[in-house]
């Protein structure tokens, strides 16, 4: 399993939820409104006490009922006017902090297609997962409701002590006796409860990976009856996830024990303060009760700020998450001055002093390769396991960028191309085909979403494909279901090979794309490709004898260098590294028939074969 990437070093809050201003700047005016709301709602509340002083110390202890209802019809407005502020605020902020999150998970989307296939290698899918899905929505509820209310509490904590200041400094000094230990335990647990927060974050994306990588792998596991294992295995990362939410929970047990107890204690205190004021002539009935009730009404604000500092933790950490995906540099980009291939295209292909080391890694893959594949010529590139093959012609369509030397098509270096303008000359078909949960007509357009259902049904009549999508329930509307597991091995290569030839590309890289064929399908498809795109530069990775006699050229990768390059009868003649590797080749189970209990090799067109009956 790839590891997760290391954290960087860890920045306050305040300056990492800064980050989220230019998202916030379209929707400031919103923001405000809801925060004005927010307030106006909470400073009515704040206005009751002062009702219920003076009907207490008015018409209550003068016996004057006639000026009763004045006063509790001011209370059920306040009342109401809270009420209906506090729905404003949700109903004008809802909305556009939804639309923030949206465009936060569009940026995220974008720089991830962006980013270059290494940057892919390291992450784990379940991690980049958890960011796009869980960490953005804990970043939205902190923009919708915590930052609104960050900022009310504490201006209606000051304004409710300043309130109780103006009623009674004595019962004001008992509020805020009880009010700075919470402040204080709140500051203490700040740093630790971000760091915990985080370590569950990152817990809930290993936990993401090992389902996905469980749910996609589910037919090998099965095969192996691995399932068990993987099962303990899974049960023992959410044991370490409970283990690490059970010790985010004791944090915030703490602050909400302290937080409910402190209260308490200002209450019992301004109760035993004010009784005994009351009973010296000291504070009047009324006054006592406002200071009570304005207590309660803190009791809310105060609390919650401890709540809302662990969500702000929380968005921070999520942020964090976040912004490490939207730092990563987009190494593989177009260029500031871009060139345009000669029009129109002719496919040469050139690999000059190509050297390449993956990041991170010290040794050179690739060490100097120098190859040339002439307009409409294929050449097969063969060589042991893990020569880097599959890296070189990854080169090609800029997957990943050389660290030396240069790559060209038509004399002009890819770095030097636009991506779109690339990957429009170059086509790829790689050796694992990947198709999406789509109809097939979507994947074989991937490339070319404007092609009409003719070319698509003659890129598949180039792959062999259109007998097989025809018998399909619903033809080509189809759909061949996640990673295209409803179809066959060779069915999914055949669709991607249709994807890869639509756009009649000036350059075709081949992976070993024909590896789930058998033997007679393999031959019509590469009997066909001559035939459709008998113009087309082909590179294609070899890994079977026939595929290597169907080139015209066959280059040796070595050492990290091309060691031989002849056609497949000049090496077998002269190169004894090349022998040697085709005599491995020879050996693959593919390609061989059971009859009568005997092992028998079958028979496979020789390229001299395939072009006459191409002829034919």
């Amino acid at each position: 399993m790839v590891t997760r990437p290391a954290r960087r070093d860890r920045r306050s809050t305040l300056a990492v939820l800064r980050r989220l201003g230019p998202y916030l700047r379209p929707v400031r005016g919103a923001v405000a409104l809801a925060v004005g709301a927010a307030l106006a709602a909470t400073l009515a509340g704040l206005s009751v006490p002062l009702v219920l002083r003076g009907v207490l110390d008015g018409p209550v202890a003068h016996g004057d009922l006639g000026a009763l209802p004045p006063l509790l019809l001011a209370v059920l407005g306040l009342g109401v006017l809270e009420a209906g502020l506090f729905w404003v605020r949700r109903r004008v902020l809802s909305g556009p902090i939804t639309g923030v999150e949206r465009r936060m998970r569009a940026d995220l989307y974008h720089h991830l297609q962006r980013l270059p296939a290494a940057f892919h290698d390291r992450w784990q899918s379940g991690q980049l997962l958890s960011r796009a899905v869980g960490d953005l929505a804990t970043i939205r509820r902190f923009m919708n409701f915590s930052v609104v209310f960050l900022l009310v509490n504490t201006l209606v904590v000051v304004t409710g002590t300043l309130l109780l200041l103006w009623l009674s400094p004595v019962l004001a000094a008992v509020q805020v006796a009880t009010t700075l230990p919470m402040i204080a335990l709140v500051a203490r647990y700040e740093r630790r409860y971000r760091e915990v927060a985080r370590q569950c974050q990152d817990q809930v994306g290993d936990l993401a990976t090992a389902v996905e990588e469980s749910v996609l792998g589910v037919r090998v596991l099965k095969a192996f009856g691995r399932g068990p294992h993987l099962a303990r295995r899974f049960a023992a990362q959410a044991r370490e996830l409970r283990r690490r939410e059970l010790r985010r929970v004791r944090m915030l047990a703490v602050q909400w024990t302290v937080g409910i107890v402190l209260p308490e204690l200002a209450l019992a205190g301004q109760l035993a303060v004010g009784g005994h004021a009351i009973a010296h002539g000291a504070m009047t009935v009324g006054t006592l009760v406002a200071a009570i009730t304005t207590t309660s009404y803190l009791r809310w604000p105060i609390d919650s700020l401890g709540w809302m500092l662990a969500e702000a933790n929380n968005a921070a950490a999520a942020c964090e998450r976040v912004w490490e995906v939207l730092d990563a540099p987009v190494s593989v980009a177009d260029p500031e001055r871009p060139r345009a291939l000669p029009a129109p295209a002719r496919g040469r292909l050139r690999f000059e002093g190509v050297r390449f080391a993956h990041p991170g890694s010290h040794r050179e893959l690739l060490r100097g390769v120098d190859l040339e594949v002439r307009p409409g010529e294929t050449v097969a590139l063969v060589g042991a396991t893990g020569c880097g093959k599959t890296t070189l012609t990854a080169l090609v369509p800029r997957l990943y960028d050389v660290t030396g030397g240069r790559v060209l098509v038509d004399g002009v270096d890819v770095r030097d191309l636009r991506l779109a303008d690339l990957r429009r000359a170059v086509a790829v078909a790689f050796e694992d085909p990947v198709l999406f949960s789509a109809s097939v007509r979507e994947n074989v357009r991937l490339g070319m979403p404007d092609a009409t259902d003719e070319e698509v049904r003659a890129a598949l009549r180039v792959a062999c494909a259109e007998e097989f999508v025809d018998a399909l329930p619903w033809g080509l509307s189809t759909r061949v279901g996640e990673q295209g597991l409803t179809l066959s091995g060779g069915q999914r290569q055949r669709l991607a090979l249709a994807r890869a030839v639509l756009g009649r590309p000036a350059v075709l890289v081949l992976d070993d794309p024909l590896s789930a064929l058998d033997v007679h399908t393999e031959a019509e498809v590469e009997a066909a490709l001559r035939r459709v795109l008998r113009d087309v530069t082909a590179l294609v990775v070899a890994h079977r004898p026939s595929t290597v006699r169907l080139a015209d050229r066959v280059a040796l990768l070595s050492d990290g260098r091309i060691a031989a390059v002849g056609t497949h009868e000049e090496l077998s003649a002269t190169c004894r590294e090349y022998r040697t590797l085709m005599s491995t080749m020879d050996t693959e189970v593919p390609g061989t028939l059971v009859v009568g209990g005997d092992v028998r090799r079958e028979e496979r067109p020789t390229r001299d074969q395939v072009r006459e009956a191409v002829a034919r």
